[in-house]
């Protein structure tokens, strides 16, 4: 049997930080149209509604270009309706050429959803889908706050939405509905085929096609993968059928690999594209700076692949009480050419006009030289200007130990 070939870990983590658009310069103008081919390399920009420095997708697209400007994005979504909102593994941005194959997505979803939903007590939102359907199409883009006013609310945090809010929810996690604007972080939700072009909206992919896509366009955005990684990139396939399908693929236009861990242990089993190798090789180390993360950024979300790759064991402690928080309630990764150098934690007082740096937490074996130290700092102070406000402010302590 022919031996696996070995990517070391320095090349691995350049060609999949390469693949998710972080190994180049950030400094070049970016204009729109640049905007929307960054996001259809790099597949999704995640959105969640924590503020601390600035929303998690304008973070993310920051770190990759620092000319980025957050009404570039407004426009391609509301205005050239080039992106539209819906769900990988979480709200996301993508983009809408993608958008017929979020088709089959809808219907595979559409039951689970219903199923989970009401086993989670959500009652009184299933007999309110014609209800909402009927109110959307005869009034036009509606929010949660629009409807429901007069209804019960639940008790289960995240989850505490009425049955209309429910319902709003559900028609556009299925397809019926998509989110024609934002006012503030609110969404508002309209028919599809008012947002969506009609365009995107036709040539629905058959079964085969839609599982060739989805695996081959998580594959090479990943660069290599088990067939998990492969199934969790987009969410849309089940690891079943990804793990049929690499199969399926091996000595054709897949191989197999061993991805060397960052930590010595035993090397990740993994696929990729033949030309894994010279790939590897050829990829950049990244740029000689310092990039400030959001805990969403793509490059980070399959915390166990980070771990591996980057020996960089990341939790998000939102949800932590604060008593056993290790480091702090929102903690942001810094990247520095190819490797994850600490974390940090702060948060912009936009009343003050102050970007306040609480800690920041070197990985073992990190080095904080001069050097280092002037590349935090410069990142810093260019999370200040894009978040607002007229200087940072350090804490006494804020240079912590690993």
């Amino acid at each position: 049997m022919t031996a696996r070939p070995l990517i070391p870990n320095d090349q691995a983590r350049s060609l999949f930080l390469a693949r998710h658009g972080l190994a180049e310069d950030p400094r070049p103008k970016q204009s729109a149209s640049d905007l929307l081919a960054l996001i259809e390399r790099i597949g999704f920009v995640q959105v969640d509604s924590i503020n601390t420095v600035a929303r998690a997708h304008d973070m993310i697209l920051f770190a990759r270009n620092q000319t980025y400007r957050p009404g570039h994005l407004k426009r391609l979504l509301e205005r050239d309706r080039s992106l539209f909102e819906n769900w990988t593994h979480d709200a996301s941005i993508i983009p809408t050429r993608f958008f017929p194959y979020w088709m089959p997505r809808f219907r595979r979803d559409a039951a689970k959803i219903r199923e989970r939903w009401t086993e989670w007590r959500r009652e009184g939102f299933l007999e309110m889908l014609d209800q909402i359907r009927d109110h959307v199409t005869r009034e036009g883009a509606v929010m949660s706050r629009n409807v429901g006013s007069d209804e019960t609310r639940g008790s289960a945090g995240w989850w505490d939405w009425h049955p209309s809010k429910t319902a709003l929810e559900f028609l556009w996690r299925t397809g019926e509905l998509a989110i024609c604007h934002r006012l503030g972080f609110q969404k508002a939700y309209d028919l599809t085929e008012r947002v969506i072009p009609a365009a995107h909206r036709t040539g629905e992919p058959v079964e085969p096609d839609f599982l060739d896509w989805a695996c081959n366009s998580a594959l090479d955005r990943l660069g290599f993968a088990t067939s998990g990684e492969v199934a969790a990139f987009w969410d849309s396939v089940s690891p079943a059928e990804a793990a049929d399908w690499c199969g399926r693929h091996v000595g054709g236009d897949l191989i197999e690999v061993e991805i060397e861990n960052a930590d010595g242990s035993k090397p990740r089993r993994a696929f990729a594209r033949p030309d894994i190798v010279e790939q590897a090789r050829a990829a950049p180390p990244g740029p000689d700076r310092v990039r400030i993360l959001s805990p969403f950024d793509p490059a980070l979300r399959d915390r166990k692949r980070a771990l591996r790759l980057f020996n960089f064991n990341y939790k998000i402690e939102v949800f932590v009480p604060a008593h056993k928080r290790k480091y702090g309630y929102y903690v942001f990764p810094a990247l520095e050419g190819n490797r994850l150098i600490g974390r940090i934690d702060m948060k912009c007082d936009r009343e003050a006009g102050l970007l306040n740096v609480t800690a920041f937490w070197p990985q073992p074996g990190v080095r904080m030289s001069k050097g280092r130290l002037a590349r935090i700092e410069a990142e810093l102070d260019r999370q200040r200007r894009f978040a607002g406000a007229n200087r940072v402010a350090f804490a006494a302590d804020w240079l912590r130990r690993a």
